[in-house]
């Protein structure tokens, strides 16, 4: 709406949209709908935000800075910096793997996470943080136990599960009922 007292917008409105957008009113609509399905998927490589048209996620898409795909299908080793970053700026949701090396079930999920990287990514993000080398990490999640898996979703833990999953079958299930 161009003026507060009108409840429709004007044609001067819409053609200034529609030059911006390099089209006419009627393909307005369709530009924006496009604008609103980018969603931003943070590098593992390079960790540089990228804008990814979703209905291209299953396509292998690269990283626009350092050409890397960005989507592994491996879980991605996070310090505090790139926890951060892939946490915060992803639209994806992210999950997370709180281990130690010297952890016996953490080692025995091992494969089933790696497998799980490869059975839900490109819709899910997965990650692991070193609680050793992490330890203000750690602490700021109240991680108490290990493992521990954590999902996150736009920034914010949705859900948390302590302990070992036997297999990538129960860890793709569980995330899949939290979302």
């Amino acid at each position: 709406v161009c003026c507060p007292r009108r409840s429709q917008p004007c044609w001067r409105w819409m053609r200034l949209i529609a030059s911006r957008a390099g089209s006419y009113p009627h393909e307005v609509e369709q530009a924006d709908r496009t604008m609103t399905e980018l969603l931003h998927i943070v590098c593992p490589h390079c960790h540089t935000t990228n804008r990814v048209a979703a209905e291209h996620l299953a396509s292998a898409p690269d990283c626009g800075k350092c050409h890397q795909p960005l989507f592994t299908g491996h879980p991605l080793a996070l310090d505090a910096a790139s926890f951060e970053r892939h946490i915060g700026r992803s639209q994806v949701p992210v999950l997370v793997d709180f281990w130690a090396p010297w952890c016996g079930p953490c080692r025995m999920m091992a494969p089933a996470f790696e497998h799980a990287a490869g059975l839900l990514e490109p819709h899910v993000r997965l990650a692991k943080v070193n609680t050793e080398d992490e330890q203000q990490l750690a602490a700021r999640f109240n991680i108490r136990s290990i493992p521990t898996l954590a999902l996150f979703v736009n920034g914010r833990e949705v859900a948390r599960q302590a302990g070992a999953f036997p297999s990538a079958q129960d860890i793709v299930g569980w995330v899949r009922s939290h979302l």
